[in-house]
């Protein structure tokens, strides 16, 4: 028996021909149209949260643009504007790129974590009884902060945890220290766990600085029973170049706490989002400017100085000199903070020797060294005013030497008087 539509369907001319869009309700089973109503969800379709739509035509469903990030790009894939690229995500790239390893990725991830700790405490110092001092000494006669103290234990437990370092070595410890054998790796981190911290009890900016070795193949430190020959060879492993750097980093602890760090190809920033607990990147591949018309130093000190470098500080300062602008200063009196302004505006700071201080009084291994390492990645310079820093081969833990850091062309300007030249 041949099938006669409906005479309602017949009026409406439908026989024989299909309304991809048609919505009539008569015609249409109430099951399979409930089905068709929760295929098309009510958030994908910008005209729904524009109120009903008009009878007969069912809601088109138009994705919004979406930017896309230089991650997402190299992903090959669009971004969410939910999407945020953490440190993790990154280690993550720079291990499928092969720029670090597993455990060396890891070791950064236990710095991460010692710092955000550090940074609660900067915060709360006030209110937890960590400001004022310890009461001691650390080997070197200088009075120790009570965060000083409590930093340091922060940092050497976070690393020894980690189960990736062998020796630890920190500008507040006399001696590097070899990791026990249930947790130890194989790099070497060296530490200043709380750079500026006389600035603490006045809420000035401080920061934490690390680099990260490999060990000396020359100087094993494993299967070694005797323990004055083991100290012997963790001096030995943690001696080195800064040239043989594999990262090095610092976390700047002010309005916002940022780690900015490097593992030979660039320098990256990360600032912490305390709503997310994370360190997300804010600062891509940074360049230090060429040049930069701010200068950080004591000059207090400017009297204990030689003449050349009197001679260069009365040149930065003369208007003649610089068409009628002569350079701005800055000191905070903290190597993370003055060098942080330092890379991102452009200038140059320096801790130059005295007739005090011969050597100045930064240590080569924890603040000159890992810095320089940083600035040169940036495309600065960092240098002892008479050779790069990342070339001196530390002959003690503690060595001290000046240091001179930032735009390139403000650094090789200060050589040139320190030579004994003249402009």
């Amino acid at each position: 028996m041949a099938f006669v539509l409906p005479r309602s369907l017949q009026q409406q001319g439908l026989a024989g021909q299909v309304r991809t869009n048609s919505t009539a309700p008569s015609a249409v089973h109430p099951v399979r149209q409930a089905s068709k109503q929760v295929c098309v969800p009510a958030v994908s379709s910008p005209a729904a949260a524009n109120g009903p739509q008009p009878s007969g035509r069912a809601a088109s469903v138009v994705p919004k643009a979406v930017a896309m990030t230089p991650e997402s790009k190299t992903l090959g894939r669009r971004s969410s504007k939910y999407e945020i690229f953490t440190l993790t995500t990154w280690l993550l790239r720079e291990e499928q790129k092969g720029n670090v390893d597993g455990e060396l990725a890891t070791v950064i991830a236990s710095i991460a974590l010692a710092c955000k700790q550090i940074s609660s405490l900067v915060n709360r110092a006030g209110i937890s009884n960590l400001t004022g001092l310890d009461g001691g000494e650390n080997f070197s006669g200088e009075d120790q902060k009570k965060l000083d103290v409590v930093s340091n234990e922060v940092f050497a437990n976070c690393l020894r945890s980690s189960g990736r370092t062998g020796v630890i070595a920190s500008e507040e410890e006399e001696v590097p220290i070899a990791v026990e054998e249930s947790y130890s790796g194989n790099y070497i981190v060296v530490f200043d766990p709380l750079d500026g911290s006389s600035n603490i009890d006045a809420g000035i900016s401080v920061g934490s600085i690390w680099g990260v070795y490999e060990p000396s193949e020359e100087c094993p430190i494993d299967a070694i029973d005797d323990p004055d020959k083991m100290m012997e060879q963790c001096v030995l492993n943690v001696c080195q170049p800064g040239k043989d750097l594999k990262c090095s980093g610092y976390c700047l602890y002010s309005s916002s706490t940022t780690i900015v760090l490097t593992v030979g190809h660039g320098v990256w920033g990360f600032t912490l989002d305390p709503a997310i607990g994370e360190f997300v990147l804010t600062h891509r591949d940074v360049k230090i400017p060429e040049k930069g018309k701010i200068y950080s130093f004591n000059e207090g000190n400017y009297n204990l100085w030689n003449d050349d470098l009197r001679a260069y500080m009365e040149h930065v300062k003369d208007p003649a000199a610089h068409n009628g602008k002569p350079y701005s200063a800055r000191y905070i009196g903290s190597l993370v903070g003055d060098f942080h302004r330092t890379l991102l505006y452009g200038g140059i700071y320096g801790y130059p020797g005295d007739k005090k201080n011969p050597n100045g009084k930064l240590r080569l291994l924890y603040e000159c060294a890992p810095m320089s390492f940083l600035a040169e990645q940036a495309g600065g310079k960092g240098t002892t005013g008479k050779r790069p820093c990342l070339e001196i081969m530390p002959e003690k833990v503690h060595q001290r030497e000046p240091l001179f850091i930032g735009s390139k062309h403000e650094v090789e300007l200060l050589e040139h008087f320190v030579a004994g030249k003249r402009m």
